[in-house]
């Protein structure tokens, strides 16, 4: 399984450059990369940001780093709520409980690609 990893940044930095690999930092939990795939139609409807916030963009950046904003979380989270997997599959219901913190703490969420 190929992963890709998605944590919450606990205070965003706009001047920062986010492309350092840290998912330790960011308590990331992992999910396999083949879902990016699968909901790749409707992420790229998301508005997002890659490796800073002066690069804004749609969708995941699939092998850097992407910030997403917290007015993009309630599409991020239907797209996961609506796969019919994350019934099934942990790490999906790890994922769906992450952005879900995310949007009640209004806070940036950061994705690791592959």
């Amino acid at each position: 399984m190929i992963k890709t990893e998605l944590g919450i940044i606990d205070e965003i930095d706009y001047s920062k450059d986010y492309g350092a690999y840290e998912p330790e930092r960011y308590n990331c939990i992992y999910i396999d990369d083949e879902y990016i795939n699968d909901w790749w139609e409707r992420l790229r409807l998301m508005k997002t940001y890659f490796h800073n916030m002066s690069r804004p963009s749609f969708a995941l950046a699939r092998s850097g780093v992407t910030i997403i904003p917290p007015e993009a979380l309630p599409l991020f989270q239907d797209i996961v709520a609506t796969d019919e997997r994350t019934n099934t599959d942990n790490n999906l219901l790890n994922l769906a409980a992450k952005i879900q913190e995310a949007i009640d703490t209004d806070k940036h969420m950061i994705h690791f690609g592959v």
